[in-house]
């Protein structure tokens, strides 16, 4: 979700896109930034945690076509997303260190994110996320090959996002004769701009969890090549009521920026005797725009992101094949034309530490677009 701000980001706030620039007096001028800085709650990234974790935030307060909040209407508040996140799984570890894989067991994830959203005020955003997964896979099962799809709805979540802080420095004034006689004052944006989201949030089991029944037939046969992909990770859904909690800190000096999101999913008990454990993700890193002008932005981030989670908890006992540290670097690209943002982003590993025998990612891949109506 960081598509974007955000991405999964569930936030980012005078961040990767921007703030707008407005030319009018001083006291318009004011009233823009506070319309930019209310946006800047809709901001976050894709979830860059488990495949059932992170929600995505569209990135909506870098629009430079922003019209002031004096002349907006109701309808304005509305926002609207689409996101995709893929994941390819396909190295097997055994607590941290790489074994072979004779199989070629693999799964490829894909989980596509509706986004739909209202900007209630200049502080408070309420947003709706519900996820479309699909799920291609190839595993052992005893001397046999089992291959298969999984697809339909995951886990709805709905999200309040608040602004805790901004700031702004003043800006600054400068003048253009436009009419060859008189001069008009043209205020720029602020230098400097800093800010605090807070995120709360709760997701519903609207997943289907029956594939998590597998566990309690899963039988390790003696000689046969064992598999990393079991119901767990097949699953559309938890079967629980869990609690999202984050913040996300952006700075931003001219074109450079720098954001920080960081997310705690609560888990709630599961069905089928299965609790999935709680899971904690972050991102963020430097970035810079190149483009930056009252109708288009464009920039490039270099992001670092993580997560961490302890072991599952099945029949009252521990999964020792399902916790995992895991750290990814990579690329993001971010761009906005008036009312629409886009971004894409790729994720590589450099470091995951996991408990038992797991198939874990080689890659990610992000994209998204969001549009303020």
């Amino acid at each position: 979700m960081p598509l974007h701000d955000r991405r999964s980001r569930p936030y980012q706030l005078g961040g990767r896109l921007g703030e707008s620039r407005c030319r009018c007096s001083a006291e318009i001028k004011i009233k823009t930034l506070s319309a930019v800085l209310s946006l800047s709650l809709l901001t976050g990234t894709i979830g860059h945690a488990c495949d059932l974790c992170g929600c995505y935030t569209p990135q909506l307060e870098a629009m430079p076509g922003m019209e002031p909040s004096a002349s907006r209407q109701w309808w304005n508040g509305f926002y609207g997303a689409v996101a995709e996140q893929f994941t390819h799984f396909g190295t097997v570890l055994v607590d941290g260190h790489e074994v072979p894989n004779p199989t070629g067991q693999y799964e490829n994830s894909s989980i596509a994110q509706l986004v739909a959203g209202y900007t209630i005020n200049d502080r408070f955003a309420l947003q709706l996320n519900a996820p479309l997964i699909y799920r291609e896979f190839k595993r052992p099962e005893g001397f046999a090959i089992d291959r298969g799809t999984v697809g339909g709805l995951g886990d709805m979540s709905i999200l309040l996002k608040a602004v805790a802080f901004r700031y702004a420095s003043p800006g600054r004034r400068t003048f253009e004769f436009r009419d060859g006689k008189n001069p008009v004052a043209v205020d720029q944006e602020p230098d400097f701009t800093a800010s605090l989201v807070l995120l709360t949030g709760l997701k519903f089991p609207t997943g289907d969890s029956s594939r998590i029944k597998e566990e309690f037939h899963e039988v390790n046969v003696p000689g046969a090549p064992e598999s990393g992909i079991h119901g767990h990770d097949l699953t559309l859904g938890t079967g629980s009521y869990d609690g999202i909690f984050g913040q996300q800190i952006s700075l931003r000096y001219r074109n450079f920026f720098v954001d920080e999101t960081i997310q705690f999913t609560l888990r709630g008990d599961g069905l089928h005797q299965y609790h999935f454990a709680n899971d904690l993700s972050w991102d963020g890193g430097p970035g810079y725009y190149f483009i930056r002008n009252p109708q288009t932005i464009a920039g490039l981030q270099f992001v670092i992101s993580g997560e961490h989670k302890d072991v599952d908890r099945f029949r009252g006992k521990p999964a020792e094949d399902t916790g995992i540290t895991s750290v990814f670097v990579g690329p993001r690209a971010v761009a906005s034309w008036r009312r629409w943002s886009a971004e894409l982003g790729v994720d590589l590993p450099v470091l995951i530490d996991n408990t038992a025998l797991q198939v874990v990612p080689d890659y990610r891949l992000r994209a998204g677009i969001s549009l303020q109506f």
